[in-house]
C-alpha cells in the first residue's frame, strides 16, 4: 500500500491515512511546458489518453518571457504565455485532461506506477512522463522579481536579440556564464560581468574566450545590490569588495541584466527512484528519453543541461510519448 511521506513537524489525521489510487490511466504526464505539453499531443494522438498535471508555474518557465520570437511557427513572434495556452489547446483538442496539481510523491518500484497529487490523490499509470523542467536560480531580489522578462532574463540564447546593439551585464563566474557572456558580445555593444570573487571558476578554454573578446568588462569582487528602472531596466547598483575595507556602492547603467548562476532541476521528488547526475538532472538511456526505471520517461529541461530550449524541449517530450507508446506496445 502506498503511504504518503509525512511532515517534519507532524500531521493532521487525514494527511496519516493511506490514499487509495482514485484511478488508473496509460499515460501520466508531469509538467506543462513544451515538453510536457508536447508528449501529451503525440500521447493523445496515439490513443494513450494521458493525463497531464501542470505543476505549480502553469506553462513552465516560459510564461515568465514576454516575447518568444526563435520558435518555429511564429514568423511575427508571440508572447510566452500566450504561446503555452495554444500548446495546452491543442494537447486538449485531441483528448488530453489537463489538470492543475503537482506530484508530491511517487512509488516506481512495480509494473503499474503510482504518483501522488498535492498530498490528496493517488494515480496509477502504465506510463509516467517526466517533463518538470528546471528552475533557473535568481538571486531573490524584489526588484529582481518585478523586472523579469523586462530587463532580467537567465536565458542569453532566449532573449540576447532583444539588447542588440546594447549594453547589458552577466551575473555569474562559472561555465554557463562565460557562455552567456561570449554569446551576448556577439550581440550587445558591451558585455559587463559581475563576478563575486577575484577569479572564475569557469574551465581554461572558457576564460580564455571571455580574455579574448575585446566588448567583455569583469568586474571582480562586485555582487548585485538592487536593480534600477521604472517599467525597465535602466541600471543596477553593485556591492564592491562587500563586507572588506573599502567597501563602496557602485552604479553600473545597462539595459538588461543576466543570471548565469545556475539551474535546479526539479527531480527531487523522483530521486528516490532515478539515476541523477550531480547537479540532479535525470540521466536518460543516450538517443532516447527512458530513464533506468522502464516505463518512466523523462524529457525536457529535466534531462537537459546543455540546450535548455523550448524547441529541444518540445522534441523530446515528442520523444518522450513516442518511447511510452513502443513500451505499452511491446507489453501487450
Amino acid at each position: 500500500m502506498f503511504k504518503p511521506m509525512g511532515s517534519q513537524s507532524g500531521e493532521s489525521g487525514d494527511r496519516k491515512k493511506e490514499l487509495e489510487v482514485s484511478e488508473h490511466v496509460k499515460c501520466l504526464i508531469l509538467g506543462s511546458g513544451p515538453a510536457g505539453y508536447t508528449a501529451a499531443i503525440y500521447a493523445a494522438r496515439a490513443n494513450l489518453k494521458p493525463v497531464l498535471y501542470t505543476g505549480m508555474q502553469l506553462g513552465g518557465q516560459l510564461t515568465t518571457t514576454t516575447e518568444v520570437e526563435n520558435y518555429p511557427g511564429y514568423p511575427e513572434g508571440v508572447d510566452g504565455p500566450a504561446m503555452m495556452e495554444d500548446l495546452k489547446k491543442q494537447a486538449e483538442r485531441f483528448g488530453t485532461q489537463v489538470r492543475f496539481g503537482m506530484s508530491t510523491r511517487v512509488d516506481f518500484s512495480g509494473k503499474v506506477k503510482k504518483v501522488e497529487i498535492d498530498e490528496r490523490i493517488l494515480i496509477a499509470a502504465d506510463t509516467v512522463i517526466l517533463a518538470t523542467g528546471a528552475t533557473a536560480k535568481y538571486l531573490g531580489l524584489e526588484s529582481e522579481e518585478k523586472f523579469k522578462g523586462s530587463g532580467v532574463s537567465a536565458c542569453a540564447t532566449c532573449d540576447g536579440f532583444f539588447y542588440r546593439d546594447k549594453v547589458v551585464a552577466v551575473v555569474g563566474g562559472g561555465d554557463t556564464a562565460a557562455e552567456e557572456a561570449t554569446y551576448l558580445a556577439g550581440l550587445a555593444s558591451k558585455v559587463f560581468m559581475i563576478v563575486r570573487r577575484d577569479e572564475l571558476r569557469a574551465s581554461k578554454a572558457m576564460q580564455k574566450r571571455v580574455f579574448n573578446t575585446k566588448n567583455i568588462e569583469i568586474l571582480w569582487k562586485h555582487q548585485v545590490k538592487e536593480l534600477q528602472g521604472d517599467q525597465v531596466v535602466t541600471g543596477v547598483d553593485l556591492f564592491k569588495n562587500k563586507g572588506e575595507p573599502g567597501e563602496e556602492i557602485v552604479r553600473l547603467e545597462i539595459d538588461g541584466l543576466f543570471l548565469a548562476i545556475g539551474h535546479t532541476p526539479n527531480s527531487e521528488v523522483f530521486r528516490e527512484y532515478l539515476e541523477t547526475d550531480e547537479t540532479g538532472y535525470v540521466i536518460t538511456v543516450p538517443g532516447t528519453t527512458k530513464t533506468g526505471i522502464p516505463g518512466v520517461f523523462a524529457c525536457g529541461d529535466l534531462q537537459d543541461k546543455v540546450y535548455r530550449q523550448a524547441v529541444t524541449a518540445a522534441g523530446t517530450g515528442c520523444m518522450a510519448a513516442i518511447d511510452a507508446e513502443r513500451y505499452l506496445g511491446e507489453l501487450e
